[in-house]
């Protein structure tokens, strides 16, 4: 069942600052997860900094990659192609429903979609879930945008921020019960798992003009940091 959300009018004094919510995740995570696994995942962004994959991102002038994803709960392929004809658009590429960051950041962009209307854009959330799960979080924290599919991230290969973890993130994954080949196609799990299964997008939010210009670009390798919602929302005006 959906939970229930209470909205509130959001005007631009009001913008929440998201990164102080994301980073009351980490001090509880570091308050109850052992010093021994929270070295897993320190040790795993830091390998990921390492490559250079903040380096490697579209940055802004660029041209946007087009794109014909289904929708969550449609199913039905959505083109960027028609959403530019409406307006600018704000694409974010999130890892998961089974990240609370990701969640966390999805439920601020509810809460500011009316706020981003009025600028005449729009938004789509993009991961490399299936459409199954991108329905669960549509329902369970009533967004009220599209969530679109982006199979074995192969769009955000093209936005240059696809990855795939590590042997030891990996293994920690499985360890905490994500089960993230399954997550992002649905296979079983005593099937040997392919790399595009466990491909994954760094959380990234990107503003594209309707002449399909990057006019804002933002990715992280450590997963606990976003951009914040006023940057973005600056990037349309």
């Amino acid at each position: 069942m959906p939970r229930h959300v209470y909205h509130v009018r959001v005007d631009e004094q009001s913008i929440p600052a998201l990164q102080t919510q994301l980073d009351e995740i980490t001090a509880n995570t570091r308050r109850l997860v052992q010093a021994e696994r929270l070295e897993i995942n320190e040790n795993a962004v830091a390998e990921l900094f390492a490559t250079g994959i903040e380096d490697r991102i579209l940055p802004v002038g660029s041209r946007a990659p087009e794109f014909s994803l289904p929708d969550a709960i449609s199913g039905k392929p959505i083109r960027s192609a028609d959403l530019f004809a409406l307006g600018p658009l704000v694409i974010n590429f999130f890892r998961g429903r089974w990240c609370p960051y990701c969640i966390t950041e999805l439920e601020t962009w509810r809460e500011l979609y009316p706020l981003l209307r009025e600028r005449g854009a729009l938004f789509v959330a993009i991961s490399p879930q299936t459409v199954r799960q991108s329905d669960f979080a549509v329902q369970q924290h009533a967004l009220r945008f599209p969530l679109l599919r982006d199979e074995g991230s192969e769009l955000a290969e093209k936005f240059g921020i696809a990855y795939t973890p590590s042997p030891a993130m990996q293994q920690y994954y499985r360890s905490i019960l994500v089960n993230i080949p399954f997550i992002n196609t649905g296979q079983n799990a005593l099937k040997p798992a392919t790399d595009a299964a466990w491909r994954l997008p760094l959380p990234a939010t990107f503003v594209v003009g309707q002449d399909g210009t990057i006019r804002f670009a933002e990715a992280h390798a450590d997963f606990r940091v976003r951009p914040e919602p006023a940057d973005v929302l600056a990037a349309l005006s």
